[in-house]
């Protein structure tokens, strides 16, 4: 069973990354509730957080550590400076559980290979335009942040 609003695929992750595209396509082109559901709620503006908010940020775990997974890329225009984040924005989940994620930064951290997420500067986190397909199969647990416009 799946734990997403409005998708049952068999996982959890895939689940609420599909339901995360699906909000965040809502609002951009191209009470405790679980961090996740308070991120897509701020992101629809279903609470007071909601105006000028264009992402959820999410970290992934990978299966076999639990640690969490950190991506590396680089720009197209820049194949030369590679980047690393542990941060994610969901560009598209497709039906096998693949997903196409962004690499979110903040443009004055320096740091292009942190060791650790909270070692990762995140304010402001900005999309890199840095891609990436990864296996939704291949992850056990979802964190979500806070919506952010990662667009301005």
């Amino acid at each position: 069973m799946g734990c997403g609003k409005d998708f049952d695929t068999g996982n959890c992750v895939c689940d609420i990354l599909k339901e995360i595209v699906d909000a965040q396509n809502d609002v951009v082109e191209n009470q405790c509730d679980t961090s996740c559901e308070r991120s897509i709620n701020d992101l629809l503006g279903e609470t007071d957080n909601g105006n000028g908010l264009d992402t959820v940020p999410v970290i992934l775990y990978c299966k076999d550590s639990c640690k969490p997974f950190k991506g590396f890329g680089a720009h197209p225009d820049d194949i030369g400076d590679v980047k690393a984040s542990f941060y994610f924005r969901v560009k598209r989940v497709m039906d096998d559980c693949c997903a196409v994620v962004e690499l979110l930064r903040d443009p004055g951290d320096n740091d292009e290979n942190p060791k650790d997420p909270v070692d990762q500067d995140t304010k402001p986190l900005r999309a890199t335009g840095i891609c990436m397909t990864v296996d939704l199969n291949c992850f056990c647990h979802i964190t979500c942040l806070p919506a952010v416009s990662a667009f301005n």
